[in-house]
């Protein structure tokens, strides 16, 4: 997994640069990245997986 050892400055760093839409409902938060983001994957994984760790 890419960045697996990353500390969390990198992290966030790597976050601040992705352009992304936010929308926010009253039961979600969305995620819109630009079709061209390279890590949009990556984060798709992550926040999966931050959801099943908090389930």
């Amino acid at each position: 997994m890419p960045l697996a050892r990353a500390k969390f400055a990198t992290l966030r760093a790597r976050l601040l640069k992705i352009i992304a839409r936010v929308v926010e409902t009253a039961t979600r938060i969305r995620i819109h990245f630009a079709s061209a983001c390279p890590d949009a994957a990556l984060f798709r994984l992550l926040a999966r997986r931050l959801m099943a760790s908090s389930l």
